[in-house]
């Protein structure tokens, strides 16, 4: 499991804590609602890509499992080749 941390400077904190009961809470929240977003999405491609496969017998229905074995490009990644193209 990834773990990440935040430093926020004194004003960005006290401008989180003026909007969020828990600054902590208000940005795990915000984080795992995007990747639960994201994963929707690599699923909904995933299960597209997988209708469309002929060798593809049944569509897993564990989103989790479909986004780790997806062969998708990180962001990061994309913007490497990007940039090694021009």
């Amino acid at each position: 499991m990834a773990k990440y941390t935040i430093e926020l400077t004194d004003s960005e904190d006290k401008a989180m804590a003026y909007i969020a009961y828990s600054v902590q809470d208000w940005i795990d929240n915000a984080v795992k609602n995007r990747a639960r977003q994201a994963i929707n999405e690599i699923y909904n491609m995933e299960a597209e890509r997988m209708q469309n496969d002929d060798s593809v017998d049944s569509i897993p229905t564990d989103k989790n499992q479909v986004v780790l074995d997806a062969k998708i490009i990180a962001m990061a990644d994309q913007k490497v080749e990007e940039v090694s193209k021009d």
